[in-house]
């Protein structure tokens, strides 16, 4: 990996603060010791975000994993602002992890390619959607690509990369660069909906509402079946619920719409859990319930 396209960056921006969002600025600021800048225009998903984060190191320093020194150091690499024009504008690599929503995203990436240097690079976490699509909406969509992170980022060592077809070799070298200072292991996909992980994933979590939706069994026994059986880490059901069933809904009708098979469309039962508002862990009730924490 080119060592000066990695030494090339030196500031980060994230736009989204919620738990992916905080996620990647986290690693950012420990591991590759940038400085982050987390914006959303929520004041209080930003003091939330940060709670999270803090959270986080307070409990790596309990465990021996970090010092109280580092943590003050991480903590003094990050900064935040309350919308895109009222960023720093020297940001090197930004990351786009706002909702799964293509005009939401197109219309921060719009912003930052009118507000950042025609250098900085504009990275998308989107799971599935066209990066392609994305970048057309950008005065320079050569410096636009898709890098998919999963979640929770400190944990998941894995990050998805995605070439849109006007994403310039240069925008990809400096990608991977920064990928590897994160310490994380890349794949690379095509730019086709779910790209590597979704096109597997959201459609094996899928079907299990379809089993329970259509009483093959109980919600404890499809995880069990999977975990003890087929020796994931967790079952299908309660993986949804992490990952937000609001989100997994937004994968699988983009997979539906975009690929036009049945057999991607979404289960009515997780349709019904999403218009309730039973969206999983965040919610604290999705296909299980999540009492608060005391």
């Amino acid at each position: 990996m080119s060592s000066a396209a990695a030494a090339s960056i030196r500031r980060l921006s994230v736009v989204g603060a919620g738990q992916m969002g905080i996620g990647i600025g986290l690693v950012a600021a420990r591991v590759a010791k940038l400085n982050v800048q987390f914006i959303d225009s929520s004041a209080d998903q930003l003091t939330k975000g940060l709670a999270f984060l803090d959270k986080l190191l307070v409990k790596d320093v309990g465990r021996g994993r970090c010092t109280e020194e580092e943590r003050s150091d991480i903590k003094a690499r990050i900064s935040t602002a309350g919308s895109v024009a009222e960023m720093a504008d020297t940001a090197d690599f930004v990351v786009e992890a706002v909702s799964e929503n293509a005009d939401l995203k197109r219309r921060v990436l719009a912003q930052l390619s009118e507000r950042l240097p025609e250098t900085a690079v504009l990275a998308t976490n989107t799971s599935s959607i066209s990066i392609t699509k994305l970048a057309a909406a950008t005065r320079r969509p050569d410096r636009v690509i898709g890098m998919h992170f999963m979640n929770p980022v400190p944990v998941m060592r894995l990050v998805e990369v995605i070439p849109g077809l006007q994403s310039s070799a240069a925008t990809l070298q400096t990608t991977l660069a920064l990928a590897q200072r994160l310490g994380k292991t890349t794949t690379m996909a095509q730019d086709v909906p779910g790209f590597i992980a979704n096109r597997l994933l959201m459609p094996y979590i899928n079907e299990a509402f379809v089993a329970l939706q259509e009483g093959i069994a109980s919600r404890e026994d499809i995880d069990t079946t999977m975990v003890l059986g087929a020796n994931n880490p967790m079952g299908p059901l309660t993986l949804a619920d992490f990952i937000g069933l609001d989100t997994c809904l937004a994968i699988m009708q983009v997979l539906h719409a975009e690929l036009g098979d049945s057999k991607y469309r979404p289960a009515v039962l997780l349709q019904k859990h999403v218009d309730a508002g039973w969206l999983g862990v965040k919610s604290g009730k999705g296909v299980y319930d999540y009492p608060p924490k005391k």
